[in-house]
């Protein structure tokens, strides 16, 4: 019953809206000190509903399925219909938010994008050659949504401090996206969706991954030149230090409960300890 509710949780994509709403709360209650608009929460709540679910229901069962890809395939009509959930309910926030436009169209543009190669039309699957970076792009998404959104609709102008929170962020979850990848190279290469972790060797992977978390210690550290707390600065570190821990692991154990569970979680991690030792 337990691993029932578990898999419901986590493989409806509740679990990692979630996390987006969360890291949407850190970004403003950090940089700004106030809590984000209730409608924007709601947008970014529905809309990752809407466009994960549209991702696994287009997802094929792959070269060696998971637990998650099985029962995604036996959940077909429930992926359909919480996108479809999805997109009522972003569709409602988005008239609330509707004096900025454009800045919602990007991120719901960009979204689309990153699932469109999984569409059975040649025109969107012509992206699967040309996708080479679309870890990286995947990663702007995540930021885009989750830090430049917020405070554009918060009307904020940008402070150094804040583009140093972002490449902080920007670097976390590009590292944990390479582990992502590293995972599902072999079903990249036969569905001929290209990425830079199915063209570089190992010794490049982990190049990489090291780049990448060494430009997150950095970008965070620096914060503290900017009057960050070093209780907040200390926080922020610590799902990049577990990130780092793991990467072997997460190597050679591709369990559904360390990825979608734990790794996923890190990039709201920081914020869930904000959100609980909030002082």
């Amino acid at each position: 019953m337990f691993r029932t509710i578990v898999d419901y949780f986590i493989f409806s994509s509740l679990y990692i809206a979630i996390c987006a709403v969360l890291m949407v709360w850190q970004t403003t209650w950090l940089l700004l000190g106030v809590a984000p608009p209730g409608r924007l929460l709601g947008f970014v709540f529905f809309a990752t509903i809407c466009s994960y679910n549209f991702h696994w229901y287009l997802t094929p069962k792959g070269i060696g399925p998971s637990h998650r890809v099985q029962w995604t395939h036996r959940h077909k009509a429930l992926h359909f219909i919480l996108y479809l959930v999805g997109i009522v309910g972003s569709a409602v926030y988005f008239f609330y938010l509707s004096h900025f436009f454009i800045a919602l169209c990007i991120a719901a543009f960009l979204t689309f994008l990153y699932s469109a190669p999984k569409l059975p039309w040649r025109t969107f699957q012509l992206l699967q050659k040309i996708a080479v970076g679309k870890t990286l792009f995947l990663t702007f998404v995540w930021v885009y949504v989750t830090t430049v959104l917020p405070l554009i609709v918060t009307g904020t102008p940008w402070h150094p401090s804040f583009y140093w929170f972002t490449a902080s962020r920007l670097f976390l979850i590009y590292g944990i996206c390479i582990i992502f990848d590293y995972r599902d190279r072999q079903d990249d290469r036969t569905e001929g969706i290209r990425s830079l972790i199915t063209l570089l060797s190992e010794r490049g992977i982990d190049w990489l991954f090291g780049t990448a978390m060494g430009g997150f210690f950095l970008s965070t550290l620096v914060l503290a030149f900017y009057r960050f707390p070093a209780y907040y600065v200390f926080l922020l570190l610590i799902p990049g230090g577990i990130t780092s821990a793991l990467y072997r692991e997460a190597k050679r154990n591709f369990s559904d409960d360390l990825y979608y569970i734990v790794l996923d979680g890190l990039m709201m991690f920081s914020g869930l300890l904000m959100f609980i030792f909030r002082i």
